[in-house]
């Protein structure tokens, strides 16, 4: 395949472009209101209309590049840095080095390779016992008796790298490319690509630790659309109280009453609008007043997971006290995915050490029972999703923002350090070949070394499946044409159906 940069078409603004094209917003508006009205053929759709659906409506559907294996992506970051040796990449050559020094592995070893440089320890085995699962045998920890049934259904990266030891640089780096703030996130570029097929509800969506742990470190700018416009932002779902402010209309407020109070704002910005073509982030908001005036209606209605049956209830594991947080999230985003939403992105732990996967101390008990919360919820997800034939065309994500040591971290129950050089992810749904593992680390864990992936060749493949060559999606940004991938990026074709 063919990975040297392709040209992008040039970008103008709207008011030269509609310049070129002989029209101008009056003419938008028309072809708008003939378009709703069923004037205009679907099958006849010209520049100009396309050009007002995007222009009125960011959201709008959009063509991909080239036909998508996946319509739709729910990414479960498991937030913290999981262990990839006490996860997916199991190492049993880790057994016979337990004890020893990883100096006499790599005497190039550096204490700063983790975070905590005088907590270096020797190298220690996991603590979980692995069995063979499935017709493909991986080897799973006992931590995940639910998803090591759904094996052959996941391709295994397990050559893994980015460049920060660091949570929060770590973090941006795994959501926007990009190791510091300010940058889209995954689901701000997927949107923008390709619009949302919901109507009333957001297109990229994303699901916070609702048990009092906290956001992930940088907060919302690990969901933000960064220097896209607004519109492609991530709408967070609050942990606790209503999911989303001011979502009931005031009593004192009839529909009618909202209606023309929405009406009036949309002339007053029309008139601006058509004195200031070229600000596009004007239209992004007007839409978001449409939005949130149209998911009154749509998002209690997808949001109400008591709707569903006691069986489906039970399959995510609600009823259940230990995971019963994260079964409803992972419900929802099967409902929400189900209605169109785009892109759905759920953190699994909050900020940092025992509130999160990074497991620093006591490292058994830590992923323990961060896997007790998830392993059900997200096995009952791809159950459920693969029953309704939405798995096909779903991507599903699990991934954190990096691995961890395969040495001890000194402490009364040993944990485990950070590890930029090796973690693991898998993907199933959505075009991926299933039970296969990419990629290898050596034989202890501690270094990506064989087919080795980094962020950018993670995001090239997860556009890839979406029908996006992801050199093309740019966007110009203070003199320069950005893209997710940066200048990076490999589509890794071996994991693909």
């Amino acid at each position: 395949m063919n990975h040297q940069p392709t040209p992008s078409t040039p970008l103008l603004d709207r008011r030269h472009l509609l310049a070129r094209m002989g029209c101008g917003f009056g003419m938008l508006g028309l072809t708008g209101m003939l378009h709703q009205l069923g004037i205009v053929a679907s099958g006849h759709a010209s520049a100009a209309e396309n050009l007002t659906n995007r222009a009125l409506n960011p959201l709008a559907p959009q063509e991909g590049h080239f036909p998508a294996k996946a319509k739709r992506v729910i990414w479960i970051f498991v937030n913290g840095g999981p262990s990839h040796v006490d996860t997916w990449n199991y190492r049993p050559e880790l057994t016979r080095w337990d004890g020893k020094s990883i100096r006499e592995f790599d005497p190039e070893f550096k204490d700063t390779t983790g975070f905590f440089k005088n907590a270096v320890g020797n190298l220690m085995q996991s603590p979980f016992k692995f069995t063979p699962q499935g017709e493909s045998g991986k080897m799973v920890p006992e931590i995940f008796p639910h998803l090591g049934k759904h094996v052959d259904k996941m391709a295994f990266i397990l050559s893994g790298h980015t460049e920060s030891n660091n949570h929060s640089p770590a973090l941006f780096a795994m959501n926007t490319g990009m190791p510091r703030m300010g940058f889209p996130g995954v689901g701000s570029w997927v949107t923008y690509g390709l619009g949302s097929e919901s109507s009333d509800l957001p297109g990229f969506v994303v699901m916070s630790d609702p048990k009092g742990r906290g956001l992930p470190k940088g907060h919302a700018a690990n969901w933000s659309a960064g220097f896209l416009p607004g519109a492609y932002q991530g709408t967070h779902l609050q942990p606790q109280g209503d999911a989303i402010d001011n979502l009931v209309r005031p009593a004192v407020m009839t529909d009618t009453a909202q209606r023309n109070q929405l009406d009036f704002l949309n002339q007053l910005n029309t008139t601006h609008r058509q004195q200031f073509p070229a600000e596009t982030e004007l239209a992004a908001r007007i839409e978001s007043f449409e939005l949130a005036y149209r998911m009154q209606t749509a998002a209690p209605e997808a949001l109400d997971i008591e709707s569903e049956s006691q069986q489906t209830q039970e399959l995510y594991g609600i009823g259940d006290k230990r995971c019963a947080h994260f079964a409803r999230q992972c419900l929802t985003a099967r409902r929400l995915v189900e209605r169109g939403v785009r892109f759905v992105q759920i953190y699994s732990g909050g900020m940092e050490n025992q509130r999160s996967w990074d497991g620093h101390a006591d490292i058994e008990g830590n992923h323990r029972q961060f896997a007790g919360e998830t392993d059900q919820p997200v096995a009952g997800l791809l159950e459920d999703l693969a029953a309704r034939g939405l798995l096909q065309d779903t991507l599903v994500i699990w991934c954190g923002e990096f691995g961890r040591l395969p040495i001890a971290q000194k402490g009364n129950k040993p944990g485990r350090d950070h590890n930029p050089h090796c973690f693991c992810a898998w993907l199933a749904g959505g075009g991926v070949k299933g039970g296969v593992d990419y990629g290898s680390s050596d034989e202890i864990g501690y270094k990506a070394a064989d087919n080795k992936v980094h962020i950018n060749d993670l995001h090239a493949t997860i556009l890839h499946l979406l029908g996006i060559n992801h050199q093309r999606l740019t966007y110009k940004y203070n003199g320069r044409r950005f893209r997710l991938t940066d200048v990076g990026g490999h589509v890794i074709d071996d994991i693909l159906a």
